[in-house]
């Protein structure tokens, strides 16, 4: 299980023999004796001229079977419990549709003034910090798509709708790997939002945490360090490698 789980694991797409010994403090010959045993069942390839081994088609088959029964609300619950007893403020879960996203789940803090949102509810791509991670990561041709789709929504006074500005916030947020916002999709409300990635690197969710504007610093850097800690996690269960 170690050998077939290093190939999982690794961005690497292929493993000689020495390498996978080496990796995993076995004797050669005990790794020959694996990989026939998982080529016997078509979870491992190699390739005759190179020697070397890869993934098999039922490994593939595998990894297709966990992924459809993958409920991503259901996956990222736990996430978004931590996440709240952490920084003790709201934490949610968005799924995207189209040039909408909308909350699909939420963990409030026991608090008397709290954030909350309305599940189920589409807003536009640009407005809050939710919005925002999602449109950061979208390719080029859909970000270009969405920003050329006429006027963008002023949903509140701080919501950025100039094209350049939007544009500006856009690359920030690409290269710190979150988004911030200040009031920008409902007055009084700070929020901080990340990304969550699928094993090919798209954006399938984003996960936030808000609250009242007078409390939350949503700059802090413990708190960015739990949401993107969250947000790592899930994407992790999702199969995606992070980059170095």
């Amino acid at each position: 299980m170690d050998v077939l789980l290093l190939f999982g694991r690794s961005a690497q797409p292929d493993f000689g023999v020495t390498e996978i010994a080496t990796e995993l403090g076995l004797t050669k010959a005990a790794v020959h004796r694996i990989l026939t045993a998982l080529r016997s069942r078509d979870l491992i390839t190699v390739d005759p001229s190179t020697r070397r081994y890869a993934l098999g088609h039922a490994a593939v088959a595998l990894g297709r079977a966990y992924l459809a029964r993958t409920d991503l609300r259901a996956m990222a619950a736990p996430e978004l419990r931590r996440l709240g007893e952490q920084t003790g403020e709201t934490a949610t879960l968005s799924l995207r549709r189209g040039n909408t996203r909308l909350y699909v789940d939420q963990v409030v803090p026991e608090q008397e003034l709290r954030m909350e949102v309305v599940l189920g509810v589409p807003y536009p791509l640009h407005a809050g910090s939710s919005s925002k991670a999602f449109l950061a990561f979208l390719d080029e041709a859909e970000l270009e798509d969405y920003l050329s789709h006429g006027p963008l929504e002023q949903v509140t006074e701080r919501t950025i709708t100039d094209v350049a500005k939007l544009r500006r916030e856009v690359a920030s947020i690409r290269r710190k790997g979150y988004a911030m916002s200040l009031g920008e999709r409902q007055p009084g409300a700070s929020s901080l939002a990340a990304p969550v990635f699928d094993h090919d690197g798209h954006v399938v969710a984003v996960v936030s945490v808000a609250g009242p504007t007078v409390r939350f610093k949503a700059d802090q850097p413990e708190n960015v360090a739990a949401l993107l800690e969250a947000t790592a996690r899930i994407s992790e269960q999702l199969g995606y490698l992070a980059r170095a």
